[in-house]
Order: C-alpha cells, then sequence, then structure tokens
C-alpha cells in the first residue's frame, strides 16, 4: 500500500479536528478533504469572515466551524485532533479529548508515520534553521531529492504523495512539535540546549525532555548527532550511533589548523564558510556529521562558498554611508544574540528587547559589555536587559552608551542616527517578537523596510 494510501486508510470516513487555520493547516485540511475526512476547524477567531481570502475556501471544503471564545468544543466527539505547535500540548482541554478516545497528532508526526524515505530531522534551541538549510543544499548538491520541511520550508504531510523511497526528508522541529512525538528520524541531530520557550513549558525539564524526543525512540542502526561544547546535549546518548561535533575539542567531527575534520579526514578549511560567526563553523560542523557517506566533500565546501545565510539569521541588509545594517530578528534568547555579537570583529551597536518569555539575561550582559558601544532598548525585555549589563563589573558606563526607546522603530531610528561610517548596526532583540509583532520574521520584514527608507 502506497503511503497516500495509508494516510487514507487511516483518515477516510473519521472526524478530524483541526486546531487553528496556520500555513501548513490549511493544506492539510484540503488534503483530509479530498481523502475523506469530516473536517472541523477549531479556531479563536470570532466568525468565517475573519478568515480573509481563506472563508470561500472553508465554504468550498464544507468544512464546519467551532469558533470563537469556546472554540475548544469542537474537540468533542472528533476521532483525530490535529494539534498546531502554537497550541501547547499539555493543555486541559486537549488532555480530556484524549482520554475520551480522540487521537492527538499533528502534520509532522503524521508525515514521520507514513513517510517512505529517510528522514533527517534537526531541532535546537539555537541554530536548527540554518544546520537544517545547510543539510538540505548538501543532499541536493549530491543529486538527491529533498523535501524541506517541518518547522521550515512548506507543510510535508501534503507533498506525501510525492515522496519516493529515494528521497530524502530534511525536518526542522522545535520543541512545540517535539513534545508529542512518539517517532525519532534515521539522522538525528540537536545543536545545542539552552533556557528558552519557559513561558511555554512548565520548566526547563520538560524543555529538555521535549529536545530529547528527538532521539528517544531511534533504533540500533540509526544515528544522533550531537555538540560536545554544550553541557546539556554533551549529556544525550542516543540508542543507535552518538556522533559529537565540537569547535573547541577534540570529537568526531572537530577543528584542526583552521579545518573541520571528520574521524581524522580533512572536509571543509573554514575560511571557505561565506556566512559569518563561529556558531555558523558550528552549523556546518553538525552537518557535515549527517552527510558523512552520502555527500562527497566537493559538494560541501561549494555550498560553504556559495551559500549566503538564511534570512532574518545575521542577514547584511544595506550598507548606507559606510555603515552596515544586519537583521538578527531569529535572535528571540539570549544565546542567539551571543552568537551574533561574536560574529563581528568590531564593538557594535545593538538594538535589542521585545517580548517576555522570562528567560534569564544574566549570561547576556557580560557579552554586551564585551561586543557593543550602543545599546538602544524596546519592549517589555529592554529594562531586563539594561539591568543585566548594569550588574557586570566590566561595565563603564562612558565606554558603553545605553538608550531605552520604549519599542521598536524609535530603538531602531535612534540606532540609526547614531551610526557613523564603519559602524555596524546590529538588530539582535535576545527576545521574541510577539509584544509588536506576529513574529520573528514580520519584525525582521519591518527592520528591514526601515533601513531601506533610510
Amino acid at each position: 500500500m502506497l503511503p497516500i494510501e495509508q494516510l487514507e486508510k487511516l483518515i477516510q470516513g473519521k472526524k478530524v479536528a483541526f486546531i487553528g487555520a496556520g500555513v501548513s493547516h490549511k493544506r492539510c485540511i484540503e488534503q483530509f478533504v479530498e481523502l475523506g475526512a469530516q473536517v472541523t476547524l477549531c479556531d479563536q477567531k470570532k466568525s468565517i469572515e475573519d478568515f480573509g481570502d481563506y472563508a470561500d475556501t472553508l465554504r468550498r471544503l464544507n468544512v464546519a466551524l467551532s469558533l470563537g471564545e469556546h472554540y475548544t468544543d469542537g474537540f468533542a466527539g472528533q476521532d483525530i485532533i490535529m494539534r498546531t505547535p502554537g497550541y501547547e500540548y499539555f493543555k486541559p482541554e486537549l488532555q480530556a479529548a484524549k482520554a475520551a478516545g480522540a487521537m492527538v497528532t499533528s502534520e509532522v508526526e503524521l508525515f514521520f508515520e507514513f513517510c517512505p524515505c529517510e528522514i533527517v530531522a534537526v531541532t535546537g534551541s539555537d541554530g536548527k534553521t540554518t544546520t537544517t538549510t545547510l543539510i538540505s543544499k548538501m543532499f541536493e548538491a549530491a543529486g538527491r531529492k529533498v523535501f524541506l520541511g517541518g518547522n521550515i520550508g512548506a507543510a510535508l504531510l501534503p507533498q506525501l504523495a510525492d515522496v519516493t523511497p529515494d528521497a530524502v526528508a530534511v525536518v526542522e522541529l522545535s520543541s512545540f512539535q517535539l513534545i508529542s512525538m512518539r517517532r525519532s528520524p534515521k539522522v538525528a541531530v540537536v545543536t545545542n540546549v539552552t533556557p528558552n520557550h519557559l513561558d511555554h513549558h512548565k520548566d526547563m525539564q520538560e524543555y529538555i525532555d521535549a529536545k530529547r524526543n528527538l532521539m528517544r525512540f531511534q533504533k540500533t542502526g540509526d544515528r544522533v548527532v550531537l555538540n560536545a561544547d554544550n553541557d546539556i546535549t554533551a549529556a544525550f546518548r542516543g540508542n543507535g550511533t552518538t556522533r559529537f561535533f565540537s569547535r573547541k575539542g577534540m570529537a568526531y567531527v572537530c577543528i584542526e589548523d583552521g579545518v573541520i575534520c571528520r574521524d581524522g579526514r580533512e572536509v571543509l578549511p573554514t575560511k571557505d564558510i561565506l556566512i559569518p560567526g563561529v556558531h555558523n563553523i558550528e552549523n556546518y560542523m553538525a552537518a557535515i556529521a549527517v552527510v558523512e557517506g552520502l555527500v562527497a566533500d566537493e559538494a560541501i565546501r561549494h555550498v560553504a562558498k556559495t551559500f549566503g545565510g538564511v534570512e532574518h539569521r545575521i542577514e547584511l541588509v544595506r550598507v548606507k554611508d559606510g555603515v552596515r545594517f544586519y537583521n538578527d530578528s531569529i535572535a528571540s534568547s539570549p544565546s542567539r544574540t551571543i552568537a551574533g555579537l561574536r560574529s563581528f570583529p568590531e564593538k557594535v551597536i545593538l538594538i535589542a528587547g521585545g517580548y517576555d518569555k522570562h528567560i534569564p539575561y544574566d549570561v547576556l550582559g557580560p557579552e554586551i559589555c564585551a561586543h557593543v558601544k550602543k545599546l538602544y532598548l524596546g519592549g517589555a525585555t529592554g529594562q531586563k536587559i539594561r539591568e543585566a549589563v548594569e550588574r557586570c563589573p566590566e561595565y563603564d558606563p562612558k565606554a558603553l552608551e545605553i538608550v531605552d526607546c520604549g519599542s521598536f522603530e524609535p530603538a531602531v531610528r535612534a540606532a540609526a542616527a547614531a551610526a557613523e561610517p564603519g559602524d555596524v548596526v546590529l538588530m539582535s532583540p535576545a527576545s521574541a517578537a510577539f509584544d509588536q509583532f506576529k513574529n520573528f520574521m514580520v519584525r525582521g520584514a519591518f527592520f528591514k523596510k526601515l533601513i531601506k527608507e533610510l
């Protein structure tokens, strides 16, 4: 039986509720209706008109609606509930539906169940999108058909009919997706684990356990790639082969005399990597461990010399009057911003602050003192970041000017106005975007718009 036929067998004639109509669910809803499911959309929007152009699609597909304040009432009587990553797995309403007999799953979980080809999956607090992208580009450079998805790219389940056994699926997974996963990929990568999303997870241990799910269900012949330089991932072990990479010491993949080596063999000179930052060297090391035996070294070196980076990740937006403006909107945690700061040899003008995820900022203070000459703050975490800096013994108010701007746009404009030829202006908030923006991508796009209008 073909994979798409297996999916059809699971859902045909079943009552299926989708939580939310995000990008991936919009494609899945249409697929499920075509495969014979009775679909209900559960969403906080108050009426069908609030869906805009998508309202016509919902009418055409004859999708039932459970909307508004009590949208979770639509969980009752469902055979299957398709969870979106943004809806927390342990919410009482969802757990009650599960206890009542509903199968609680997700687009990614079903893809893992029915995918006919090898899956490589990546998670981590930082670097997972770039690492996932690098792996996919290396496979493509080697001539493999790649399906890129999960937390990046397009929804994978609607592409199931096109996936052949000789392809490879490269999947980025967040802790929100992993927390309910009960299958692991053939090859798993955990780039690192640092405090993040503690506004959604019960505690740090729940967050770590969610990340560990990526490799928890691996088999003897599977492989996990781990960061030896991160205390948490250094303690992880896989059920199959465990491969460590280390930028600071000896490991299966490590650096010797400026060259990334794998199992003692030279693979890639670090000087050939086009995208800046030592964290991106680590991302390449993880990818090189993954593609061992599958991608030739020449293809790896081609990617290194041609890949200019992923949007919103230390992305050069513009050079104006000798000032370089970088968009690092992806940096929604202190560790991401620290990586960005360490990517530049000179001290930068930093724009930071945003939505408060209730994570500590102490580690950011010393890094700002070491790498920043002017700091422009906005958003709910602005005061936390200021306090972290001012608590540092290294803090010198004469060497580091701190300006509280209240919100994002005034901070960007003030930083741009203060910049002089030769300066680097880095927007790397160390905070989520939700105080003013839908997500980090919208924040990054707005930053780029402001800079291009200067």
